[in-house]
């Protein structure tokens, strides 16, 4: 697959390194991936499209676990934001905050925009696949909500 240049992360690259603040007050990193991972970066928690993928992510977690890959939702909310559309739409899979861009802006999903004449950093709603070896396998940088969770399983297993 040809690197994306949408994209500063393209298959084949290391995946970013990081840590960040996750729901429930505990941190999580790239390093504690040991087997394939998948971080589904949305916009912001509890908005129809960015549920909706949660929701279908956390229905399929089982069988992306049976394919030796973890879950981690990533987006610039606040941990408590996080926590409470967890607990309201019963997600089981790993939310991490990155408020300060420190892995959105490495991987382009933190970009600037403009709406109305005003400028500022939003986010764009992406997924990428990391392999065991903790390079990119896969990028999807325009994410079609309908189906997604299932396209992705599908790459997964076949890693």
């Amino acid at each position: 697959m040809a690197p994306n240049k949408a994209l500063n992360a393209a298959p084949g690259a290391r995946a970013p390194t990081f840590t960040l603040p996750r729901d429930g007050g505990a941190t999580v990193s790239l390093k504690d991936f040991a087997g394939a991972s998948l971080w589904s970066i949305s916009t912001a928690a509890d908005t129809p499209g960015c549920t909706k993928e949660a929701i279908d992510f956390s229905r399929l977690k089982a069988e992306f676990s049976r394919a030796g890959t973890d879950i981690l939702g990533v987006s610039a909310d606040p941990v408590p934001a996080q926590d409470k559309f967890k607990a309201k739409h019963k997600l089981t899979l790993a939310l991490a905050s990155d408020e300060q861009h420190k892995m959105l802006t490495p991987t382009a999903c933190g970009r600037k925009k403009s709406m109305y004449g005003r400028k500022f950093m939003g986010i764009v709603r992406a997924t990428f696949l990391i392999g065991p070896d903790q390079r990119i396998a896969r990028v999807w940088p325009k994410v079609s909500v309908t189906g997604h969770a299932e396209e992705v399983l599908a790459a997964a297993k076949a890693l």
